[in-house]
């Protein structure tokens, strides 16, 4: 489960062995029968990715589907974020979508510049990671003495996931917190158009009627809460033990910036990836 997951041990090189042969085989095949002698060495397996990562995104791309028969979905989100990075430093504004336009920002530099930094991009790639798989939980609360009732949610939607999170003392909210902002991210920067089609008509540009209890949400709603939970996240004493406070504060900085990258991935690099890689059905 993720809440648990965010209290696991941090592994020294997020990679299986599976993506450093393919990395190798990439960019050095002759060092493919030595790859036991480095394949936990972090500096020289960053050192080739860094290096090489035009050619093994070429690789990526000429294999096509078939890639993600060879390669984990966090190996190939660390390469297409290198080079969403090397793309906006050589422009000059990044694009942002609204219900009914497209507006450039000249804001290239401050993008790139955020996303060098080595632990926001890992992050980022750990958080893409994690909605590979949406999981659905049902979780037994106490309402009164008593009496209980079952709350069910996954872990996509925010409504359930912020209910559930005030359902629990404080020590437990970090997992809450940090999944909640998350998704705000996600849908942001991957899935914008989700956001203007499920608050507004995209042709007209105004706000569709609710027939349901669940929130309805525009791109500003989803970076408020998005940096609200984040700070909230950044706070919690899970994550100084985790050292995840700086990164968090970065991005409750940041939210806008930090969903540009995730943008041109999904409109550039992911396309007609993304049912494949996420599946989403909805918040």
């Amino acid at each position: 489960m993720w809440i648990e997951a965010e209290m696991g041990s941090k592994t020294t090189i997020p990679f299986s062995d599976s993506d450093i042969l393919f990395l190798v085989e990439t960019v050095e095949p002759r060092l493919a029968d030595r790859i036991d002698t480095f394949k936990d060495d972090p500096v020289i397996v960053e050192g080739m990715l860094e290096q090489e990562a035009e050619r093994v995104f070429q690789r990526i791309t000429t294999m096509g589907e078939e890639v993600l028969a060879r390669i984990s979905p966090r190996f190939l989100f660390e390469v297409l974020l290198r080079k969403t990075r090397r793309e906006i430093e050589s422009q000059k504004y990044t694009v942002e979508r609204t219900a009914t336009q497209r507006v450039p920002v000249f804001d290239a530099n401050q993008v790139a510049e955020f996303l060098a930094n080595r632990s926001v991009l890992t992050y980022l790639a750990d958080m893409l990671t994690s909605f590979v798989r949406i999981e659905s939980y049902v979780v037994t609360t106490r309402v009164r003495k008593g009496i209980w009732r079952k709350l069910r949610f996954n872990d996509m939607d925010i409504d359930c996931l912020t209910e559930m999170c005030q359902a629990v003392d404080e020590e437990y909210r970090f997992g809450f917190y940090k999944r909640i902002a998350d998704v705000c991210l996600f849908i942001s920067g991957m899935y914008p158009e989700y956001a203007a089609f499920d608050y507004r008509y995209p042709s007209l540009g105004e706000a569709r009627p609710s027939f349901t209890r669940r929130l309805r949400r525009d791109m500003a709603d989803y970076e408020e809460e998005g940096r609200r939970f984040y700070k909230l996240a950044a706070e919690h004493q899970s994550a100084r033990l985790l050292e995840l406070s700086e990164v968090f504060w970065l991005l409750h900085g940041n939210f806008a910036v930090a969903k540009k990258p995730l943008n041109f991935m999904s409109e550039h690099y992911l396309q007609h990836r993304k049912s494949t890689l996420f599946g989403l059905r909805g918040e």
